[in-house]
C-alpha cells in the first residue's frame, strides 16, 4: 500500500486543521493506521493509532482529547483532527500502515511497513 499525507499547514495557537492520509491499494480496511510526528531536532514519536477492521483508536498523551483519528474505508482515507493547537504541536505528521499491528507496539515505528512522506504543521504563538 502507497500512503500520501496531506492537509498540513501554518495556523496559530487555538486553531484546528485536519490531515488526511490517501491510501492506494485493495483492503485498505484490513491495515492499521498511525499518525507520528517530528519536531524539529527531535526523534518521531507516535500520535494516535486506528486498529483495523474497526478496532479501536489510541492516542499519546500529549495529544489525548485534542485530536480525533477517524478513517473512511470507502475512500481508503485516514484523518486526523487536530484541534486547540499548540506551538509544541509544530512538526512534521507522518501516517503509516501495517497488517499486523499489536496494541503493545503501536508506539514503535518499526512496527509499521508502509509510510507516507509527511505533512508539515506549524503553529505560532
Amino acid at each position: 500500500v502507497q500512503l500520501q499525507a496531506s492537509g498540513g499547514g501554518m495556523v496559530q495557537t487555538g486553531d484546528s486543521l485536519r490531515l488526511s492520509c490517501a491510501a492506494s491499494g485493495p483492503f485498505f480496511r484490513t491495515y492499521s493506521v498511525a499518525w507520528f510526528r517530528q519536531a524539529p531536532g527531535k526523534e518521531r514519536n507516535f500520535v494516535a493509532a486506528s486498529f483495523r477492521n474497526g478496532g479501536r483508536t489510541h492516542y499519546s498523551d500529549p495529544v489525548k482529547g485534542r485530536f480525533t483519528m477517524s478513517r473512511d474505508n470507502a475512500k481508503n482515507t485516514v484523518y486526523l483532527q487536530l484541534n486547540s493547537l499548540k506551538p509544541e504541536d509544530t512538526a512534521i505528521y507522518y501516517c503509516a500502515a501495517d497488517r499486523n499491528l499489536i496494541l503493545s507496539s503501536i508506539e514503535l515505528q518499526s512496527q509499521y511497513d508502509y509510510w507516507g512522506q509527511g505533512t508539515q504543521v506549524t503553529v505560532s504563538s
